[in-house]
């Protein structure tokens, strides 16, 4: 299975909702092969403090894609990259595009689904979400954009929302998941609703 996490817009978090995704699929006793295609590199960043830091397990992030597919992989794309990009959408089984509340970000994700559609071979599986959701109450955004997402067509928008929270950058930083650093937090909650909506709650048992 391969899983790309991408969208056109800079700063959805796609690094560290791929950061996440790969060590909860280590966490549930799956091998993951995991790719960062982004010329920021903060992935492999993030993985050589984890390193440094002795964190286990351990995570190993490459830079190219190998020329045959294998197992379970995980791959965080940037439109910086644009060779990288194609080649990952072209393989791909399935995309997850973060969403964050905007109409600029709906504007994005409708231009990168026209991308995938012209590039992939698989007609993979498309999810969408908002990600850095508004947490005040009477915020209106979050589910117009959710709404706007789905009149897209063509993907499944996720009733998961990750919320604009302190601990996911803090655990990002320490080079740790959010459910390593904070288990019982809402962050680790809800990014645990993202891993199950994306793989079961059932893989790697």
């Amino acid at each position: 299975m391969i899983t790309v996490v991408g969208n056109l817009k800079g700063g959805t978090g796609k690094s560290t909702i791929a950061f996440n995704l790969a060590l909860w699929l280590l966490d549930k006793g799956n091998k993951v092969s995991v790719y960062d295609l982004d010329p920021q590199a903060t992935l492999r960043d993030v993985a050589e403090l984890r390193s440094e830091e002795g964190f286990e397990p351990f995570l190993s992030v490459a830079e190219t894609l190998p020329e045959h597919d294998k197992g379970e992989m995980l791959i965080d794309i940037g439109v910086s990259n644009m060779t990288g990009l194609n080649e990952a959408l072209a393989r791909a089984d399935q995309v997850i595009i973060p969403v964050s509340p905007s109409q600029a970000d709906v504007w994005s994700t409708q231009r990168f689904l026209e991308i995938i559609r012209a590039t992939s071979t698989k007609a993979p599986t498309l999810y969408a979400f908002i990600n850095r959701a508004d947490t005040h109450p009477s915020a209106r955004e979050n589910a117009e954009t959710e709404m706007a997402l789905r009149q897209l067509g063509g993907l499944e928008v996720l009733p998961v929302r990750l919320a604009q929270r302190i601990m996911f950058r803090h655990s990002f930083s320490e080079g740790l998941a959010v459910f390593e650093l904070e288990p019982s937090g809402k962050a680790s909650q809800e990014l645990t609703a993202l891993a199950e909506a994306v793989y079961g709650s059932a893989r790697g048992r």
